[in-house]
């Protein structure tokens, strides 16, 4: 129950406020000054429960350059397999982010997610880590005071088929450009290493060859000339409508290629996420 105020606390809470306007009518009015936004961290980390995961715990982290007040948009980083979050995480992006803007990038977020080994597509398990990024970790991204609106994916290995199933996926109005790095490709089911598909029916459903959405987005592919993946990534190349960045180049399937690539690659992802 809500009680009525004492006549004489309205009338005391009256006579305040009048004394107060007319103190500002004295002093000209002139409102308090607004005190400056807080920079928003360099590394904010956390978890959910993803109901596209089964209920699993999935760890996120996001990545930000120094004195950040605005909204930046995201790089999503997606893992290869038997990695996760921390693993993309611990290699210097706090870093490599602040050198990079130093040297005069747009800034922008990098943000890392656990997407365990399920290939970024839903399975027959039911676990669907692609549907956990793009329905789940980015309304997530949003309240963290990042800009979704449009977003950027880099990936490794079984990220790079990730980042351009999922970057095909969003399409050409979410995504701003794709980098598959050493992307895990197969040019038949019977080829594809075991775990990576639920069978020919599955590997056919989750395909990133001829996938038309992929014509109207930049893309760069870069892979080692001694990857493994080298046939089936110079196939795909060779059916894209438009001739992607990047290339081959001496290197395998290794974190040592892929750290040489990484600067070449923020360089053409930064202007393009953030345009």
């Amino acid at each position: 129950m809500i009680c009525a105020m004492p006549e004489l606390s309205r009338r005391a809470a009256l006579r305040l406020a009048m004394s107060a306007a007319g103190a500002g009518l004295l002093i000209g009015a002139r409102p308090a000054s607004a005190a400056p936004p807080q920079a928003a961290p360099t590394m904010t980390t956390g978890a959910f429960d993803s109901a596209a995961r089964g209920g699993m715990t999935t760890n996120w982290a996001i990545a930000r350059p120094p004195g950040q007040t605005g909204a930046l948009r995201p790089l999503i980083a997606l893992h290869g397999k038997g990695s996760d979050a921390s693993t993309v995480m611990a290699g210097g992006v706090e870093q490599g982010l602040a050198q990079a803007v130093d040297a005069g990038l747009p800034p922008f977020a990098v943000v890392a997610v656990d997407g365990g080994g399920s290939y970024w597509h839903r399975r027959a398990s039911g676990e669907d880590s692609g549907a956990m990024v793009t329905d789940e970790l980015l309304p997530l991204l949003a309240d963290q005071g990042l800009d979704t609106s449009r977003v950027a994916f880099l990936g490794w290995s079984m990220g790079g088929y990730g980042a351009l199933l999922l970057g095909g996926r969003l399409g050409p109005r979410r995504t701003a450009a794709i980098c598959a790095v050493s992307p895990a490709l197969w040019l038949s089911p019977g080829a594809a290493a075991p775990g990576a598909f639920d069978g020919a029916t599955d590997f056919e459903a989750n395909s990133v060859f001829g996938m038309p959405a992929l014509g109207s987005i930049p893309i760069r592919v870069d892979c080692g000339n001694s990857d493994p993946f080298y046939a089936a990534t110079k196939a795909f190349i060779g059916q894209l409508p438009n001739p992607p960045a990047g290339g081959f180049s001496p290197g395998g399937h290794d974190g040592g290629y892929w750290s040489s690539q990484m600067p070449a690659e923020l360089t053409w992802i930064a202007p393009l996420l953030t345009a």
